[in-house]
């Protein structure tokens, strides 16, 4: 009996083991399948934290592309249709305007009228030329006949008034007959009278209304000239 019993308690003991051992290793495996999924998981945050890194700096480059776009765009809307910077080179416009004077030159205003007389515009004096323009003042408007005699300027056979001219004028060119301007056609001279190459010269002659970019506005350089520029 007492061998049987103690089979029994070595059987129960070594039964007892086993389910120990057992239990151990389904502990350890749970440690192990948690180990593991704590592992998944932190891989899984890192490809979150990747994916929206990434996601944010596409965001950041496209941002900055829509940015600059805009800018472009408003660069080129100003540049075309409302202003920009010039620079006067040579000496046509002496008395107002002198070599090296920077201005900005307005387009707006001729978007919605027309030029006027005395007008300080810059034009294309050549349609084959798209990068030569000139500066000079308006004196005849569309519908008159403009003529020079002498140092006096004519309008529809009426001495024109003005102060402009730095001095009186000696050479008349092809104004010295009259001339009618068509409906879109301008007469325009030098404030330098005398050394203007202007609607006198039969290589300019008169300026059509497509011609003329804008008006000159503001004169920006040098500081101590700078200011709204005198037409009217």
């Amino acid at each position: 009996m007492d061998e049987e019993l103690k089979y029994d308690r070595n059987e129960t003991a070594a039964a007892l083991t086993a389910d120990e051992i057992e239990n151990e290793t389904d502990v350890s495996s749970n440690d192990k399948v948690k180990e593991e999924l704590d592992t998944d998981n932190k891989r899984e945050g890192k490809k979150s934290a990747t994916n929206g890194e990434k996601s944010s700096y596409g965001k950041d480059i496209r941002d900055m592309l829509i940015y600059f776009a805009i800018i472009i765009a408003a660069v080129l809307l100003v540049h075309n249709f409302v202003g920009q910077q010039i620079e006067v080179s040579g000496s046509s416009m002496e008395g107002t305007l002198h070599n090296e004077d920077h201005l900005i030159l307005e387009k707006i205003s001729y978007e919605t009228g027309d030029p006027q007389r005395y007008d300080i515009v810059v034009f294309r004096p050549y349609t084959e030329e798209k990068n030569t323009f000139y500066i000079k003042r308006i004196i005849g408007l569309p519908g008159e006949t403009v003529q020079i005699i002498g140092s006096d300027i004519y309008i529809n056979n009426e001495i024109l008034t003005e102060d402009y001219g730095n001095a009186l004028i000696e050479e008349a060119g092809i104004a010295a007959e009259p001339i009618t301007l068509n409906a879109d056609e301008y007469f325009v001279l030098g404030d330098n009278r005398n050394n203007s190459k202007d609607s006198r010269n039969p290589v300019v002659g008169v300026v059509h209304r497509n011609s003329i970019l804008g008006r000159a506005w503001v004169r920006i350089w040098p500081l101590d000239d700078f200011g709204v520029l005198r037409h009217q």
